[in-house]
């Protein structure tokens, strides 16, 4: 029997980098390439662009984060103060019936008062049948109880006020002076226009604020308003200040004061409705009604040198000093005259009827003082009525 022998493979074998023993890669035998690794820069480069965005993910994750953390706390805070805060009560739920509870009450309660509800309001000329003012004249008959205009004659007509002036450096010396001071007469206080009417101060006279005050309303003094003007205003110019700022507030719009007085001065004047405003704020200090229904007064003061003077002065009103009578049931309970030559005879009264309610009648500029007191008792005769 005959051995066979094995039979050789012609092919060279492959070397370990994968090539034939004829230089040919088994890739390259087999019909197929191997791909190429990439170089050791572009991974490092690949790794750290890797590296680039996780950390860019994991920034934007903080960011988004936090952004929630703040609008979640900014909506607590809001939350917070609508509720009042930590200590503040609950809110009280709805409730429609307390809307409507008491609604008129409430509704006038909380309407602001008006400039006019407390007084007389004068839209026209009202006349009375036993009244007649001359066609220059200008009065008012006004009813303080009802607020009724019983008559009105030229309410807003431009007057002189002439001592009617002195209802408001009175109310000014009551409202800012104490009356306890002793006020030194000065030269100014006595140096007046010839003819005026005075108590009869020389300068350096010690008299007090509340003998001034009499002397002033009772007897009409001029040298006492000038010597009350100074006192009280520092300067008689500051105290007309005081006294146009005193008429704005009362709502004295037709009244521009230039003295403490009522001597003539054509930049001195007011209308009879200021008066009434004048005249009814001057109602709330007792005492000028106290002094104002005075018939006379006596002053009793000291000179410069020390010895003592004394003077006794009737009142300017012809009611109070009975020469003239007022009609019957009628109780005048003060007032202020005013006469000058450009003025007329003037005259603003308080007064009050047989039932006790009071009134406020002025008349201006009549011809003479018995003019004067007749019209003035033709308006009076109607406060009964």
């Amino acid at each position: 029997m005959t051995r066979k022998e094995p039979v050789k493979n012609s092919a060279r074998p492959a070397n370990r980098s994968g090539r034939t023993a004829s230089g040919t890669s088994r890739s390259a035998v087999s019909g197929t390439q191997t791909p190429r690794q990439p170089s050791s820069s572009k991974r490092k480069a690949q790794a750290a662009r890797l590296r680039r965005m996780r950390r860019k993910r994991i920034r934007n994750t903080i960011l988004l984060i936090l952004l929630l953390v703040v609008l979640c706390s900014a909506g607590g805070l809001g939350v917070y103060k609508l509720r009042g805060g930590l200590f503040s009560s609950p809110a009280n739920s709805f409730n429609a019936f307390s809307e409507f509870d008491n609604t008129l009450i409430s509704k006038e309660n909380q309407r602001a008062e008006g400039f006019a509800q407390n007084l007389c309001v004068v839209t026209k000329d009202v006349d009375l049948d036993s009244v007649s003012l001359d066609d220059n004249q200008a009065g008012v008959l006004l009813n303080l109880n009802d607020k009724k205009v019983l008559y009105a004659k030229g309410a807003y007509n431009k007057v002189y006020p002439a001592s009617i002036t002195k209802i408001m450096t009175a109310m000014l010396a009551l409202k800012y002076g104490n009356m306890d001071d002793t006020v030194t007469i000065s030269q100014e206080n006595v140096t007046l226009e010839s003819g005026s009417q005075v108590a009869g101060f020389q300068a350096g006279d010690q008299v007090t604020m509340d003998q001034l005050l009499h002397c002033l309303l009772v007897y009409s003094a001029n040298d006492a308003a000038s010597a009350i003007a100074e006192h009280v205003g520092g300067t008689t110019d500051k105290f007309v200040e005081m006294m146009n700022s005193f008429a704005a507030e009362l709502g004295c719009t037709g009244t521009h004061f230039t003295n403490p007085h009522g001597l003539q001065d054509e930049n001195h004047y007011t209308t009879p409705y200021d008066i009434y405003l004048m005249l009814k704020e001057a109602l709330n200090y007792p005492e000028f009604t106290d002094i104002t229904q005075m018939s006379s007064y006596t002053v009793t003061y000291k000179h410069s040198d020390g010895s003592d003077a004394s003077a006794t002065l009737p009142a300017t009103d012809h009611y109070l000093t009975g020469e003239a009578t007022a009609p019957k049931d009628v109780t005048i309970l003060g007032g202020k005259t005013g006469t000058t030559d450009k003025a007329g005879n003037c005259l603003a009264l308080l007064s009050q009827n047989a039932y006790g309610k009071p009134f406020i009648s002025i008349v201006m500029g009549a011809s003479s003082k018995d003019v004067l007191y007749q019209e003035m008792t033709s308006l009076l005769q109607n406060i009964n009525s």
